[in-house]
């Protein structure tokens, strides 16, 4: 008789590791440890990146002992991720700033509002302590995704009813679309700037922002279904 096989065996799935700080801080002394902890793990990031980051590297540089930072933190990832969130809200923060009303008046006023949105956001991010490492640690590091995404999914909504604001006979699933990409490429643009720094900025986020103002003509002409 053959040999019965066995079904393979399924991979045990990994528990998912918390990333949501344990605790709150409400008093001052412990708004400056948590504040602290950040701050130094920002600064590691800058020194050594995101894989030599440990948390008893950040406990030695802040002078603090490992049950502190577990107070707050239960493992690095989660220092990653709130730096992260906090760098997607300074970037996200800027869109209103130059996606206003008059920026939408024609293509060009449209490319000149993305280019300096762009710029800006590369700016913000290179002048964050740890910001690139922030941004590469987002994209690589599996558990740590759903702050872009969910980043994505709000930069999105956010031009998407600026879009419709503009342009109230477009169909809204075509807004959709272009935000998405447009974020899309954006971030793309972003990363490979930082990538090769002998790249310039202005051209790299000039060529993005002609790119997607030339949508505009189109956008004027459709009629929502």
């Amino acid at each position: 008789m053959p040999a019965q096989t066995r079904p393979p065996r399924r991979a045990a799935k990994r528990p998912k590791l918390a990333l949501s700080p344990k605790v709150k801080p409400a008093q001052s002394r412990a708004a400056e440890t948590y504040e602290q902890l950040l701050t130094v793990t920002a600064q590691i990031l800058a020194d050594v990146g995101f894989e030599l980051l440990t948390t008893n590297l950040v406990c030695e540089r802040a002078k603090l002992s490992p049950p502190a930072l577990y107070r707050y933190f239960p493992n690095k990832y989660a220092l990653l991720h709130e730096l992260g969130l906090r760098l997607m809200q300074k970037q996200n923060a800027l869109i209103p700033q130059w996606l206003t009303p008059a920026a939408f008046g024609s293509a060009k006023k449209l490319e000149d509002a993305i280019t300096g949105l762009l710029l800006e956001t590369y700016d913000v991010t290179r002048e964050t302590v740890g910001g690139i490492w922030i941004m590469r640690a987002l994209r690589a590091i599996p558990m740590l995704q759903d702050v872009r995404l969910e980043s994505a999914s709000e930069v999105a909504a956010q031009v998407t009813t600026q879009l419709r604001q503009a342009f109230p006979k477009a169909p809204k699933e075509d807004l959709e679309l272009i935000s998405r990409v447009a974020d899309s490429m954006s971030y793309a643009a972003l990363e490979m700037l930082f990538d090769d720094p002998s790249l310039e900025a202005a051209s790299v986020m000039r060529l993005v922002a002609v790119s997607l103002a030339s949508h505009v003509p189109r956008l004027q002409g459709k009629k929502s279904r």
